[in-house]
C-alpha cells in the first residue's frame, strides 16, 4: 500500500516496525527517504507472517568507490578532509545527523540506516593511490566523521584498521572519531604513531546512563567501556579527546559537567561538545524515537532546541549549527568552559604533525630521495 506518511499521536504514520523486530535497534521508524517518488505506509491487517515479527538483521553490501578522501570547505570544522570506510552505521544511535545521506542510497534514514550498510572494501588501497599522488599537500585526516570507522562490522571488515596501516606508513596525520572501545585494538598501530606527534582519538560519552544509552545507541558499547578506552588510550601516549555529543536538551544535558570529569580522570585532555543536530528526516525520527521512550521530555527537549536554533528545529548556518544561539546555547558554552577550567584540562588542543609525510619507497612507483 502506499500512501502520504504523515503523523499520528507524535508518531510516524505508518513507518514503525513491530517492536519485536527491531529490538536492539535505536531507531523507532523507518519512513520513505525524502527523495522517492512514493511514501511506503505499512498496516496490519491480521496475516503477519513469522519472519516479520525476527529480529532485523545487518547487511552489507560492499561499495566499490572511486576515491576514499572527501573534501570540504566547511568554516565550522578544523579539517579539509576526511574518510569514512562504511556508509550506514550499526551502532544505531537515533541521533545521528548523518541518518538522512542514507536517503542518496534510496533508502530510509531511519532503521535501513543501521540495517542496510555500505562498506569500501578496497579503502586502503585507494588511499595509498590518493597519497601517492603528485602534488599531494597533507593535512590531517579526519576518520569517522559520518559513520563509526569501529562499528561492530569492522571487527569482520578491518577496513579501518588498512586505512591506520596506510596512514602510518606514509607518516600522514590522523584523527579518529568513534564511540567504541574497539579502537584499543589497533594501540600497535596508534602508539607509534601518537609518539610522532600523527595522531588523535575522539570517545564520544553521550550519558553515564546505562539506560539512556541502550534506548539512545543499542549497539554501541556502554558508557564504562567507553571511559575505560579513554584511559588505556591515554595510558598508552595516544591524546584523548571526549565528545559530549550531542546534547540533548532536558535529556542528557544535565550530565555535561558529571561526564567531562569522568573523562578527565581517565585520561582525557581535551573535550568538546555538541548540540542536537536535526536535519532533514532526523526531526521526525527524534520526535518518534521521543513519542515512544520518554513522551513526558519530548515537549521541554523540542522548546528548548528551538530556543537554540531561532524558533526552529535545526539552523544550519554555519557557526551556528553545532553550537545554537540564545540563552540556552550561551548557558552550555558556560558551563562547559567553566567544568573544563576547573576540572584541569589543558587549554591548548594537541596540534598535529604533517611534516614527516613522505611517500614509501616503492609505492606508486615512487622512491623517496629521504
Amino acid at each position: 500500500m502506499e500512501a502520504g506518511c504523515g503523523r499520528q499521536g507524535g508518531r510516524l504514520a505508518g513507518s514503525t516496525p513491530a517492536a519485536a523486530s527491531r529490538r536492539g535497534r535505536g531507531a523507532t521508524a523507518n519512513p520513505t527517504g525524502r527523495f522517492e517518488a512514493a511514501d511506503r505506509e505499512a498496516f496490519a491487517d491480521g496475516w503477519e507472517l513469522e519472519e516479520d515479527l525476527r529480529p532485523l538483521r545487518t547487511e552489507v553490501t560492499m561499495e566499490r568507490a572511486r576515491s576514499i578522501i572527501t573534501r570540504n570547505t566547511s568554516p565550522d570544522i578544523g579539517f579539509d578532509r576526511s574518510i569514512n570506510p562504511y556508509r550506514g552505521c550499526e551502532h544505531g544511535c537515533v541521533y545521528c545527523f548523518a541518518r538522512p545521506n542514507h536517503a542518496y542510497a534510496g533508502l530510509s534514514p531511519g532503521l535501513d540506516f543501521e540495517t542496510k550498510l555500505f562498506a569500501k572494501p578496497d579503502a586502503a588501497s585507494l588511499l595509498e593511490r590518493e597519497l601517492s599522488a603528485r602534488g599531494y599537500t597533507p593535512r590531517t585526516i579526519a576518520l569517522g566523521t559520518a559513520t563509526d570507522p569501529y562499528q561492530p562490522i569492522e571487527r569482520r571488515y578491518r577496513l579501518t584498521r588498512g586505512v591506520l596501516e596506510v596512514l602510518a606508513r606514509f607518516r600522514h596525520p590522523v584523527g579518529l572519531v568513534t564511540k567504541s572501545d574497539l579502537v584499543l585494538r589497533d594501540l600497535d598501530i596508534l602508539t607509534p604513531m601518537a609518539r610522532n606527534g600523527l595522531v588523535k582519538v575522539a570517545l564520544s560519552v553521550t550519558t553515564l546512563d546505562p539506560d539512556l544509552a541502550r534506548r539512545m545507541e543499542p549497539r554501541a558499547p556502554r558508557p564504562e567501556k567507553r571511559l575505560a578506552a579513554i584511559r588505556a588510550l591515554a595510558e598508552a601516549g595516544v591524546p584523548v579527546m571526549v565528545l559530549v555529543a550531542p546534547l540533548i536538551p532536558g535529556l542528557n544535558d544535565h550530565e555535561l559537567e558529571n561526564v567531562l570529569a569522568r573523562a578527565r580522570e581517565a585520561g582525557a585532555s581535551e573535550a568538546g561538545g555538541v548540540l542536537l543536530r536535526l536535519p532533514h528526516e532526523l526531526a521526525d525520527l527524534m520526535r518518534d524515537w521521543f513519542a515512544e521512550h520518554y513522551p513526558d521530555k519530548a515537549g521541554r527537549a523540542f522548546s528548548l532546541l528551538a530556543q537554540a536554533r531561532g524558533g526552529k528545529v535545526y539552523d544550519a548556518t554555519y557557526g551556528r549549527r553545532f553550537t545554537g544561539t540564545g540563552p540556552y546555547a550561551d548557558l552550555l558554552d558556560q558551563r562547559m568552559r567553566v567544568a573544563m577550567a576547573r576540572l584541569g584540562y589543558p587549554a591548548e588542543r594537541v596540534r598535529l604533525r604533517a611534516d614527516l609525510f613522505s611517500v614509501p619507497v616503492g609505492v606508486g612507483g615512487q622512491y623517496s630521495l629521504f
